[in-house]
């Protein structure tokens, strides 16, 4: 794994190059850089403020991706728009359906390289689970995504693209009085967010903003598996909902399965979240925990785990998450009667710790099978994979 000097970031690989001569796509541009680009082309400096919340408008709360549409510019505006500039969403190299009613995608970038987004609906929401990296360095190994090398962070235009793509999918922007389908966002896709911290922040921020997109910050959960140093810096400077991937309540048994935890220790990871800002008992922490057969999941676990979320008085709720099969993994889910019972001791000591029920299996798109494409894995297999998991049965 090539890091910084500092050796806390993945350096990310150089783009593949852009001829200089081609327009600028202006999707995923924060409003500076975007007043600065009208600015360079000659829109007038007494217009650039109107303009720029103009364009922001058509392009976060309208969707729109042709500046012929933009019906309250002028022509002559317009124009010089298309002359200099171009709004292109990235493409969808492949849509899944699965029979639960998540859909994931295949997000192919302008060099080449493709993440994944996965959508998940729900009675009182839908969710969509948002990548970072294309690859990833952390190589936990329950995590089908862990099984890939790095290749680079994306852009700020990358992440915010993965939502806007998953919109024009589920026709959000053509009628907005029929409300949302994507109420909520998780930044728990493929790769670290906390390792592209700069590029999540601008992304979020885009989200976020009131004359765009709208998303709501309690709306917003990013997942870190503990990249400590950058913790606090996440709730001081973006102020969204915090999980952490835990996985485990002793230093040898996480080191093993998550080898970040060498470096950022189960207690070190802890004291970040007891540290971090606006954590209280209505915004809860919560603590991902993925139930791994005969190595994280016994009673003693369990009661571990509440004394610990206890020693360091943490406003916390544990998603207990049964394992997700994929082809060639040597880990089995824990029997859903261990599962439960791991529940139950974790709510009797006072925490909430409800059980996620697995959604796209079918698709490989639950928690811990996203894979891009260059690395693709079958329909059969994961058919095959899903029929070999015995873990929920009871």
């Amino acid at each position: 794994m090539q890091t910084h000097p500092t050796g806390d970031e993945p350096i990310v690989q150089p783009r593949v190059d852009i001829d200089p001569h081609s327009k600028l796509n202006i999707l995923g541009l924060d409003r500076e850089t975007l007043k600065a680009a009208l600015a360079d082309i000659g829109v007038p400096d007494k217009a650039l403020n109107m303009r720029t919340k103009q364009i922001w408008g058509w392009l976060y709360h309208r969707g729109v991706s042709d500046f012929a549409a933009m019906h309250n510019i002028s022509k002559d505006i317009k124009a010089l728009l298309a002359e200099h500039f171009l709004i292109k969403r990235p493409e969808i190299s492949e849509a899944q359906y699965s029979e639960d009613g998540t859909r994931k995608y295949l997000i192919k970038f302008a060099d080449g390289n493709e993440a994944e987004a996965v959508y998940i609906p729900d009675e009182d929401r839908g969710t969509l689970c948002i990548s970072s990296q294309v690859g990833c360095t952390l190589n936990c190994k329950f995590c089908h995504t862990g099984t890939m090398r790095l290749v680079r962070n994306l852009t700020a235009a990358e992440i915010v693209a993965q939502l806007l793509v998953a919109r024009d999918d589920l026709g959000e922007w053509d009628d907005p009085t029929l409300g949302r389908r994507i109420t909520n966002i998780v930044m728990m896709g493929m790769g670290e967010p906390l390792y592209n911290f700069d590029n999540v922040k601008k992304a979020l921020e885009i989200m976020m903003d009131p004359e765009g997109i709208q998303m709501s910050r309690r709306r917003i959960t990013l997942s870190t598996s503990g990249v400590v140093p950058h913790m606090e810096r996440c709730g001081k400077e973006i102020g969204v909902n915090l999980a952490v991937s835990l996985h485990a309540v002793r230093d040898d048994v996480r080191s093993d399965i998550m080898p970040i935890n060498k470096k950022y220790g189960l207690h070190e990871v802890l004291r970040a979240c007891a540290n971090y800002p606006g954590a209280h008992n209505a915004r809860r922490i919560t603590f991902e925990y993925v139930m791994l057969k005969g190595i994280n999941d016994s009673d003693d676990d369990a009661r571990e785990l509440v004394r610990l979320l206890k020693q360091y008085d943490l406003p916390a709720k544990v998603n207990l998450i049964p394992f997700n099969p994929w082809p060639g993994v040597n880990y089995e889910c824990s029997s859903w009667k261990q599962i439960k019972r791991f529940s139950d001791i974790v709510y009797g000591g006072g925490i909430s710790a409800p059980i996620r029920t697995p959604r796209g299996r079918d698709i490989m798109a639950a928690c811990g099978q996203l894979k891009s494409a260059s690395e693709k894995v079958s329909k059969a297999d994961a058919r095959r994979a899903l029929a070999a998991s015995t873990g929920l049965v009871a």
